[in-house]
């Protein structure tokens, strides 16, 4: 019995005082609305199926050195004394994971099994340590997915986003490919109920687009954006809604360049059927001559860096996100220094300002509603990477 009841005989009428409706809906209807797992029943609430904590649960793991994850049961997370235990209710791909699927070099030098992946998502809280006062059970959170010390020098000098010893959710922590996870409450970030799980468990990868867009105020300037995958559509949409007065973007992919126009970019051009010289004067003639005022460089492809640098006017900034394969080779002198370029390396997010910058941006207007192309239970993961792999997707929610 839960606290709070009581005998249930003592709340049923006596037979006599029953409705003639009653006994029917308890023999036929009832037991149909039960294997119906119907929203009103309590087997189901808020359309997210009830899970028992303490348990056994499912997750994602990495279990060997090769390709591919292991759907599997693990024990329920425990909580230590500053951690919070959360359910979670969405969590979305990334890049970083579906290198660790694929087991490239990256990972195999970086992860090491087992381990649950994922590090984008939200939930609710189920349980709070004993010394948690940030947090309660209840609360709607997302999570900064960067796991500072606290006590290095870029820690203690407002600099936490580049921690000497960070660890990173999913690849040295247990992560969000689960139904539960357990996280210190300082890395959790109450969200507003009125967002929807498939949005709200993007707040982390989004953080990313909004520091990368806005380390400098781009109203009313010319942006370009080379690399369209979910970052940088997202970096569109951020820099839509900061008022941004024209978006020029580059990608390899016409689907992709597609979902840019649907998030408000002005002119997107196909490095596919365009040559890099073409793509260049493309952008001149846009600009009137005199390149954009802004470059983000979201793609860590070569030719997409160069056109990056080159299509900038003077005076004006790049931001660096996207990651190269390997070392690139650079005209310093004519690129930057003779440019006067500011050039900004971005990783994470500003702990916690971006977060509270993502917030304001949301009550704005800020709609990323068409990057989200595909959603599927945590079951099919599989079908998620593939998409991911085979570039005609934008970002990829899964359900635990």
């Amino acid at each position: 019995m839960r606290q709070g009841q009581t005998n249930a005989t003592q709340h049923i009428p006596a037979p006599s005082t029953r409705p003639r409706w009653y006994r029917a809906f308890i023999v036929c209807i009832l037991p149909i609305g039960r294997s119906l797992r119907n929203p009103f029943f309590p087997e189901r609430v808020g359309g997210i199926a009830h899970l028992v904590y303490n348990e056994a649960m499912r997750a994602l793991v990495k279990t060997s050195a090769q390709p591919g994850l292991t759907a599997t049961d693990r024990p329920d997370p425990k909580p230590g004394p500053a951690d919070a235990i959360i359910r979670v209710t969405a969590t979305s791909l990334c890049g970083t994971d579906a290198h660790i699927y694929n087991w490239d070099p990256w990972a195999h030098s970086r992860v090491h099994p087992p381990r649950i992946i994922g590090h984008e998502m939200c939930g609710v809280i189920v349980e709070v340590g004993s010394d948690v006062t940030l947090v309660k059970v209840g609360d709607y959170v997302a999570a900064e997915s960067h796991l500072t010390c606290g006590h290095c020098f870029q820690c203690r000098t407002g600099q936490a986003h580049v921690c000497k010893n960070y660890r990173i959710l999913g690849v040295d922590h247990d992560g969000s490919f689960a139904e539960y996870v357990a996280l210190p409450e300082s890395v959790l970030w109450k969200t507003s109920p009125a967002i929807p799980r498939e949005l709200a468990c993007l707040q982390e990868p989004l953080g990313n687009a909004v520091d990368a867009a806005l380390v400098e105020n781009l109203t009313g300037q010319t942006v370009l954006i080379t690399g369209c995958g979910p970052t940088g559509l997202f970096a569109a949409a951020v820099a839509r809604t900061a008022g941004a007065a024209m978006i020029i973007a580059t990608d390899v992919s016409a689907y992709r360049l597609d979902l840019a126009k649907q998030v408000g970019v002005d002119h997107v051009l196909n490095a596919t059927t365009e040559t890099a010289d073409r793509i260049a004067a493309a952008i001149r003639e846009i600009t009137a001559g005199e390149g954009v005022d802004a470059s983000l460089e979201m793609s860590g492809n070569p030719t997409a860096l160069h056109h990056a640098f080159s299509s900038v006017k003077n005076g004006g900034r790049v931001t660096l996100f996207g990651i190269p394969t390997g070392p690139i080779m650079f005209d310093l002198a004519n690129e930057v220094i003779f440019k006067g370029i500011r050039v900004y390396g971005i990783t994470g997010r500003r702990l916690f300002k971006t977060w509270y910058r993502l917030t304001g941006l949301f009550q704005a207007g800020l709609n990323i509603k068409p990057i989200i192309t595909h959603t599927f239970p945590l079951k099919d993961f599989t079908r998620g990477f593939e998409l991911i792999n085979s570039g005609q997707c934008g970002k990829v929610v899964l359900f635990p």
